[in-house]
């Protein structure tokens, strides 16, 4: 695997910091948010001094039960070709559920959702990477995720399902230390367990991290501190391979870049630290024990990924909605689940909607004021997402105007103007003649 060092998340609200500083030998990308012929400066500048750029996807929902839409992976492969990448990294988790597979709604999490460790879902997963790779130009590494709640009937531990996953899909892992550590909190999985069952030479690189802890719910905020247990596990890990690259994620609440630099020089002492208790190495910087041993067969699997059967992936898919929809459109919870966490990943789904579609839209809650974040959680809570986050923000602004949700005579005019504006087919034009005419016609409407 190609040694790639150490590196940080690119993001434009720090791109100009990130340029300036020493010892960055690669950097992240979200995927979806870079367009192929238009890359920001930034990013030019640094590839033409030779810094490694990697696409990272987060909406492809490779362990979704539908195969990958052929759409996204020529997006992400356009993406990768532009920024001239070793490989591309995406998630495993589902995004969306419903639609034909369950003859229901297409629903939208508009986040990353742990897939169940199951031997349906893990033959869905493998043949989903598999047809991803194929359509790629470049290795595909895939990352375990966060979770605030488990699923009932789980059949391997994470270790196991991700040494399956590389075994049958020869696929690489990019290995989040602050997931273990979420999942550790959330979920009381042993991360050294974790750790110790990994495919430790199928690593690409890994993840670094910061969060918080409420109310005994780990929150994988990548809008904190990377704090010591992250760290430390990120230690355990340097000790039984040296992994080919080390990245740190921040998404917002950026800090000063002097406060970035001090948490990549702790990266880099967390890594010496475990390099320097490990020893001598087997040549090629790989593992120092013996490859693990994947969970045993049940009967019935083939090691090899062929293809699935339509009523596996239906099982999954009726699974994968019925959960989806209890998190985001208020439907009982399925049997087995905690009910109190899923109560707690659908608050934080909501908010995190919000959020986004805040910064898909920042008119709304410019236009709103206060009522912007009450308003979007109430509506949130009865109208779950079916599309991107831009149709998101258009829906709620119809809902509000159908609604008469917004009593401000001002702001309802300013919000119906600003939706006029964006839900056609092509913006209105702004010249005096047009503004005139469309004017008149409101006039000579209310006669």
């Amino acid at each position: 695997m190609r040694r790639l060092g150490t590196g940080i998340g690119w993001r434009p609200e720090i791109a100009d910091a990130v340029e300036r500083m020493p010892g960055i030998d690669w950097v992240e990308v979200v995927a979806e948010n870079v367009c192929p012929g238009h890359l920001p400066d930034s990013l030019r500048r640094l590839r033409e001094r030779g810094v490694t750029v990697v696409p990272h996807g987060v909406s492809l929902g490779l362990g979704g039960a539908d195969r990958p839409d052929e759409g996204r992976l020529r997006t992400l492969a356009e993406r990768a070709e532009a920024l001239g990448s070793p490989l591309v990294t995406e998630h495993i988790a589902f995004v969306r559920a419903g639609g034909p597979l369950t003859a229901s709604a297409h629903l939208e999490a508009g986040h990353l959702l742990p897939v169940p460790r199951t031997r349906d879902a893990l033959d869905v997963l493998c043949e989903n990477v598999r047809i991803a790779q194929d359509a790629l130009p470049v290795p595909l590494a895939v990352e375990n995720i966060a979770a605030l709640f488990s699923w009932p009937g789980e059949e391997m531990t994470e270790g196991q399902f991700l040494y399956e996953l590389a075994d049958r899909t020869g696929v690489r892992l990019l290995i989040d230390v602050a997931n273990l550590h979420t999942n550790h909190v959330n979920r009381g999985e042993d991360p050294a367990k974790a750790l110790a069952e990994l495919p430790l030479e199928a690593i690409a690189y890994v993840h670094v991290a910061g969060g918080y802890e409420r109310d005994g719910v780990w929150h994988d905020s990548h809008a904190h501190p990377v704090p010591r247990p992250v760290l430390d596990l990120l230690t355990d890990l340097a000790a039984q391979v040296s992994p080919p690259g080390v990245l740190l994620e921040r998404d917002e609440n950026f800090p000063a870049p002097a406060e970035l630099e001090r948490e990549l020089g702790s990266i880099r002492e967390a890594v010496e630290r475990g390099r320097a208790a490990a020893g001598p190495r087997q040549a090629g910087g790989g593992p120092v024990t013996e490859p693990r041993q994947a969970a045993p067969r049940q009967s019935g699997h083939e090691s090899a990924c062929g293809a699935v059967d339509e009523v596996t992936r239906q099982r999954l898919a009726l699974a994968q909605t019925a959960l989806l929809s209890a998190l985001v459109a208020g439907t009982p919870a399925p049997e087995g689940f905690d009910r109190v966490r899923l109560g707690v990943q659908s608050r934080a789904l909501a908010a995190k909607r919000a959020g986004v579609v805040a910064k898909v839209a920042p008119e709304l809650p410019e236009i709103l004021g206060d009522l912007y974040r009450p308003a979007f959680l109430a509506y949130a809570h009865t109208h779950p997402m079916t599309a991107g986050y831009r149709h998101d923000a258009l829906a709620f602004a119809a809902h509000l105007l159908r609604e008469r949700g917004v009593h401000d005579p001002a702001a309802h005019r300013e919000l119906r103007e600003w939706w006029l504006d964006r839900s056609g087919p092509e913006p209105r034009s702004h010249r005096p003649a047009a503004r005139l005419a469309r004017a008149t016609r409101r006039v000579l409407l209310r006669r």
